[in-house]
């Protein structure tokens, strides 16, 4: 399923290793914005196509930027300190 035509399309699309970074970026977004609605509504079909192309995308994307930025609140460990304020009782009237 990953053939390319002359065009360098995918059954899914273009192939993302023809996308320049801002149409990857555009690509991705679109993709993201729509995936809710695939999730909920689509057939197996439109979900199973929605997975090979996010995966596409997103794929290209890392190996485009194997170094990029990583929030501190997006790694367990910043989860696990976020957790951990979260679940403090806040005091009572009287405390």
């Amino acid at each position: 399923m990953n053939e390319h035509d002359d065009q360098g399309r995918t059954a899914t699309g273009v192939d993302p290793g023809h996308l320049d970074d801002q149409q990857l970026m555009k690509e991705l977004e679109t993709i993201h914005r729509t995936r809710h609605d695939t999730l909920l509504y689509g057939s197996n079909d439109a979900l199973r196509a929605h997975n090979e192309r996010m995966a596409q995308l997103e794929g290209e994307y890392l190996r485009r930027n194997p170094r990029r930025p990583v929030a501190a609140g997006r790694t367990r460990e910043g989860a696990r300190e976020r957790t951990g304020s979260d679940s403090a009782t806040p005091a009572g009237p009287g405390t």
